[in-house]
């Protein structure tokens, strides 16, 4: 059975399509759109596994694949070059349609790379990790690496619909279904505690890939990350609350140079120094970090910083951070489980303490 929940945004709304075997969707794929032709972005490592079923949703269009390497290290303005000079070369059209079947970093090389096209060409997500399912693929945020920073360089451009497979799953690794748990458990620490609640109990089922409960956790953080979308879609209120533990994420990222650490790993330690903070400022009880880093740790992330991981690296690639406002680090904090808020409003010397400091429990 396929659930679909809909992203709200007027004349840009779409569908987010949830099911086990939908990459043979058909009519998911084309309605309403007539495309003049197709473009399939996908990597090595995705392509020998699922390219052959998206392309057989195509037989009466002229579909083209391009293969890239696979790795966060490939998200630059030269494999962006790349697609785009595939695309020019073989004639497309703006009536052109771009599929992203892949991970989080084919879903924003192909969406930043229809947002550049002519102008702007539709795209579809059909994201085969976690990661990608719960969050990357929905809301239009789109993006590539500078060596200065992550997702400097990029656009807002919504795709016309997410297609979600859960059968993908099956094939993911269990780094990666970890690293997609982190995004899920964010959303349960941001807005939606009966979700983290949920998450506590269910938390060895969903590692363990009980096909009921990962089609539980997709649909619930996509209603959460749909209804923040439909809110604020520029991410100029609420929407940047969905940035909690991506700031020190990102730098952690950037700082040990991408691909050393998966996003999801990076961020769950973002979310852990993020939520020490909010204890250090007195918004959470210790009992409350405590419980947060518990999940994470049965979730098998990371809740402690890596060896040579240097605090004032970290500083000075957050000092740069593309949401900071007047030289001050934006943050996003938690004003209790279920809650939380923006802000620029701590003692830096707290900060720095959050970043240095180990686990609490």
């Amino acid at each position: 059975m396929i659930e679909t929940i809909r992203v709200e945004l007027g004349n840009r709304s779409y569908p987010i399509h949830i099911g086990s075997g939908t990459l043979a969707g058909g009519d998911l794929f084309l309605a309403p759109l007539e495309p003049t032709e197709v473009l399939i972005l996908t990597n090595e490592t995705i392509a020998p596994l699922y390219l052959a079923q998206i392309r057989a949703n195509f037989t009466k269009k002229s579909c083209h694949n391009l293969i890239l390497p696979d790795g966060e290290a490939h998200k630059n303005l030269e494999t962006l070059e790349h697609i785009l000079t595939f695309m020019l070369e073989r004639g497309f059209k703006r009536g052109a349609l771009l599929v992203a079947l892949g991970g989080g970093v084919i879903g924003d090389l192909g969406g930043f790379a229809a947002s550049c096209y002519q102008r702007g060409i539709s795209y579809i997500q059909v994201p085969t990790t976690l990661l990608a399912q719960v969050d990357s693929s929905v809301g239009g945020k789109t993006a590539v690496n500078h060596r200065l920073g992550k997702n400097m360089i990029g656009a807002f451009h919504q795709p016309s619909a997410v297609i979600t497979d859960t059968k993908t799953l099956t094939t993911l690794p269990d780094r990666e279904l970890r690293a997609g748990i982190a995004e899920i458990i964010k959303y349960g620490l941001i807005r939606d505690f009966p979700l983290f609640e949920w998450l506590e109990s269910n938390i060895d089922n969903l590692l363990g890939r009980d096909s009921y409960t990962l089609k539980t956790a997709i649909s619930l953080s996509c209603k959460n990350k749909a209804e923040v979308v439909a809110s604020d879609e520029k991410e100029e209120n609420i929407r940047a609350t969905l940035n909690f533990g991506h700031t020190f994420g990102h730098a952690i990222e950037t700082a040990l140079g991408y691909g050393t650490w998966l996003h999801g790993e990076a961020v769950a330690l973002g979310m852990c120094m993020a939520t020490r903070l909010s204890y250090a400022i007195g918004s959470l009880t210790m009992e409350e970090v405590v419980r947060v880093e518990s999940l994470l740790r049965r979730a098998d992330l990371p809740i402690v910083p890596p060896e040579g991981l240097s605090e004032d690296a970290l500083l000075t690639v957050m000092k740069s951070d593309k949401k900071n406002v007047d030289d001050r680090i934006r943050l996003v904090l938690l004003e209790s489980l279920g809650s939380a808020r923006v802000t620029t409003d701590y003692p830096h010397e707290k900060l720095a303490d959050a970043i240095k400091n180990g686990s609490v429990s």
